[in-house]
């Protein structure tokens, strides 16, 4: 089985996937959105990799260094051992004057006993792996450009034979060593003493930065873990990616291959939101500037942005390469960003109330987030009647989605509670009026009395898990019979195999084949909501065990075999499992305070 078993790094500019084996197979230099260098993850011939050759006696096991993003890869023989620590540097700058972030990635050779040996497999593929790649050997490092694109350069220094690594010679290592990549060229003397400081600059801001989060006696590690993945795919001015990866299909051999190195803000707000939670209110502040930023007057609002805050996210397919497992095509940009799709604002008006209410900020901010408040909600009550492409971005024909309806209501509702803290009345009375009317629409339209349930979309009986999504927002309460009979219609439709499909009803691609991830967390939450908490927590321990070998987690999973597929690692995907763990982790704390 193959569970996408790759670690990742990053700081939060850029990332790497690195395999089980130790070899970098995805990276984008200088951002997470630029072009790749290693991308043997969508090709495995010509997409370039950088890696360590051992003999087949290795054992090599993976894991992270506790409580930070810093990976370990540990290879044992008889003949002697090593450990490569993977990191991007990443810490406060001198006085507080922000981060330091370059687009750099150090491999540290940590020698452990004897005399191992291995080569160096270093094999860039700048810009997508199109054109020839031509390096020049220098003293200092060794320099690799593209012909396609000879501007984007790369420099890897080591404390290894130049050499040695460019010839694929075999070293036998004595002591500690180092590689550093680096997107520029360095201007001061690199060496072993430097990266151990950049070693431990980072260790202690991630050390730092985990040490802020609240703590959970039950489930501690799973949630630390993906709130370290959440951090990781923030970019450093708040924008929120929705993977790192472009093109990971949703099952092998389909058309279903996106690029999803964007901000969306359904995603985003979703992730901020679980990161505030837990302590992390500098990042819900980022994010928020970086909203505001992208509310232009002259533009109409957008479900999505590139991470700069770039509008236009033109689609375009990249023929040569051979995709994941041969699934193509692949994709670099999106076109769903010209997409209508009425839920976005409510889950941003919803991250937006609980920043009013926790940290509503100094004058100017609060009054600058007023006016976006009533630029959002005038769109959505402009908007909420019309047909959209709904939370699964179907590229069809736009639908009366029960979750569109219900997500414009969320953003009015808590639209109005804001003005009502700001004093604005009147403003809080239109948007509540609104919001009524939007549910009782919901209740007259999408709910179906033939089959007991609220459906998919005003005009079909069919079931979609966002219907989960009702009770959470409140819309609706836990105790409500149609909640509960619509959580009973849900899961008789779509769980499957111990997962949940997002519907599974025909779209323009066809019908959907494997599990969407976050699916299976609401279902379970719904489950624990609606007093069936024994069986909802079999399901998460069951949904845990389908992670990799680092508690990582994509967008999909193959029903039969428990593949993890789609794009990786998916925010969606870990935001959703730590809302899932903390319910149960409350629930431990309960019983722990009244045990005698």
């Amino acid at each position: 089985m193959n569970r996408l078993n790759y670690g990742v790094i990053g700081n939060c500019r850029t990332a790497a996937l690195i395999s089980l084996k130790g070899d970098i197979e995805w990276m984008c230099f200088p951002d997470f959105d630029s072009p790749s260098t290693f991308a043997r993850l969508l090709d495995h011939e010509k997409g370039g990799y950088f890696g360590f050759e051992v003999s087949e006696n290795y054992h090599i096991t993976q894991s992270y260094i506790p409580h930070t993003n810093i990976l370990s890869t540990q290879f044992s023989s008889e003949e002697g051992e090593f450990t490569v620590l993977d990191y991007m540097p990443c810490y406060r700058s001198k006085d507080n004057a922000g981060h330091y972030i370059p687009a750099e990635l150090y491999r540290y050779i940590h020698w452990l006993k004897g005399k191992p040996h291995f080569k160096v497999n270093y094999h860039p593929a700048p810009n997508y792996a199109q054109g020839k790649v031509i390096h020049n050997i220098t003293p200092q490092y060794i320099e690799t450009y593209c012909s396609s694109n000879n501007k984007d350069r790369q420099y890897l220094y080591s404390s290894l034979s130049l050499s040695d690594i460019s010839e694929e010679k075999e070293i036998i290592l004595e002591k500690d060593e180092f590689m550093l990549l680096s997107y520029n060229e360095k201007v001061i003397p690199i060496d072993i003493e430097r990266e151990k400081i950049e070693y431990c600059r980072t260790l202690v801001y991630w050390l730092n930065w985990t040490n802020r989060s609240k703590k959970y006696t039950l489930y501690n590690d799973v949630i630390e873990r993906s709130l370290l993945v959440l951090k990781l795919m923030s970019y450093h001015n708040g924008a929120v990616l929705a993977a790192l990866t472009t093109s990971l299909p949703e099952a092998i051999g389909e058309v279903r291959n996106w690029d999803y190195r964007f901000c969306w803000l359904r995603d985003a707000s979703m992730s901020i939101e679980t990161m505030f939670q837990f302590g992390h209110s500098g990042a819900a502040k980022r994010f928020m500037k970086f909203i505001q930023s992208t509310f232009v007057a002259k533009h109409e609002y957008q479900i999505m942005y590139g991470i700069r805050g770039e509008r236009k996210l033109t689609e375009t397919i990249l023929e040569h390469l051979s995709g994941y497992k041969n699934s193509k095509p692949i994709r670099i940009g999106n076109d769903a960003y010209h997409q209508k799709q009425n839920d976005s604002f409510g889950y941003l008006m919803d991250l937006i109330y609980q920043y009013y209410c926790l940290m509503p900020g100094t004058l100017d901010e609060i009054e600058d987030m007023w006016e976006m408040v009533k630029t959002i909600l005038s769109t959505v009550i402009n908007d909420w009647k019309k047909p959209d492409k709904g939370i699964w971005e179907i590229r069809g024909e736009g639908q009366h989605f029960v979750s569109s309806k219900v997500m414009c209501w969320v953003a009015l509702d808590r639209g109005a509670k804001i003005a009502q803290m700001m004093n604005k009345y009147s403003y809080s009375e239109c948007w509540k009026n609104e919001a009524d009317k939007i549910k009782e629409n919901v209740i007259k339209y999408g709910w179906k009395e033939e089959i007991q349930s609220f459906s998919q979309t005003y005009d079909n009986l069919a079931m979609d898990s966002s219907l989960l999504l009702m009770e959470p927002y409140g819309f609706i309460a836990a105790n409500d019979i149609r909640y509960h009979k619509t959580v009973e219609s849900v899961k008789n439709a779509l769980f499957h195999k111990g997962l949940m499909y997002r519907y599974n009803s025909k779209d323009d691609f066809g019908m959907p084949t494997s599990a969407f991830t976050i699916c299976t967390f609401w279902l379970i939450r719904a489950l624990f909501m609606t007093d069936q908490k024994e069986e909802a927590r079999c399901l998460f321990d069951e949904v845990l065990t389908y992670s990799n070998h680092l508690s990582l987690f994509s967008e999909d999973i193959d029903f039969d075999t428990k593949e993890q597929l789609g794009n990786f690692p998916q925010a969606y995907s870990h935001l959703a499992l730590v809302n899932t763990a903390i319910l149960f982790a409350g629930e431990e704390k309960k019983l722990s305070f009244i045990r005698p």
